[in-house]
């Protein structure tokens, strides 16, 4: 009988990130970035069925790249976690930190356990009550959880995305402002992006309890030609 092939628990786990991160690499990025008023998140997304960018509960929204199957599943069981947190407490106990450090115990527990890791990145975002205390929480696909400020950016070509935003931000932007510069960030040399291929949502606090909107594209295009 012959024996199995040995592989070090280092090169697996290196196995598995350098493939989770090729997955997410061949996705397009998002962006979040607080404003003067709330949270935006934009995501270079030509699709207007598979959404990157979604609502998880009252205050907090979910961004998601890599394998959509993935991230959708997530997605599903963050709103499932909040709904029963807030049912069984209150809204006020459901959380962005709380529900990032359930996404963190899933991603590292398949990372470390499953043959295949998922090959995704993900953002929690909350607004903070009267726009004070922000939070951006970015998951990465082994559960590794980076308390972000300001501003994030995922998926596809992420550390330039990032680089320049950090060239265009300052607290204190409006929410056009926002929007066009994590447009301009996502925008490499070689191309524009117009409304049509982008996917805009933000958090803000309004007369309604629920804080999630999502852009149309003439309201997305309105922000950019301002």
């Amino acid at each position: 009988m012959s024996m199995p092939m040995y592989v070090s628990p280092e090169q697996l786990m290196q196995d598995r990130a350098d493939y989770a991160r090729k997955g997410i690499a061949r996705g397009r990025s998002l962006v979040v970035l607080e404003y003067k008023d709330g949270v935006a998140f934009v995501a270079d997304n030509k699709s207007s069925t598979l959404r990157k960018v979604s609502e998880i509960y009252d205050r907090i929204g979910f961004g998601g790249v890599g394998r959509y199957n993935e991230f959708d599943q997530l997605r599903i069981a963050g709103v499932r976690h909040a709904e029963l947190k807030g049912f069984q407490y209150s809204r006020e106990d459901v959380d962005g930190r709380s529900l990032a450090n359930q996404y963190a115990q899933m991603l590292g527990q398949i990372f470390t356990h499953e043959m295949k890791p998922m090959e995704v990145e993900i953002v929690v975002a909350e607004l903070g009550v009267n726009n004070a205390n922000n939070e951006l929480y970015r998951i990465q696909y082994d559960g590794t959880v980076v308390d972000e400020h300001g501003f994030c950016s995922i998926g596809g070509d992420a550390e330039a995305v990032r680089n320049r935003l950090q060239d265009g931000y300052s607290e204190g932007l409006s929410r056009n402002q926002a929007i066009r510069l994590a447009t301009n960030a996502l925008a490499d040399d070689s191309r524009v992006i117009e409304a049509p291929a982008l996917e805009v949502a933000v958090l803000e606090a309004g007369v309604e309890r629920r804080c999630f909107i999502r852009l149309d594209d003439p309201e997305v295009q309105s922000a950019l030609e301002e």
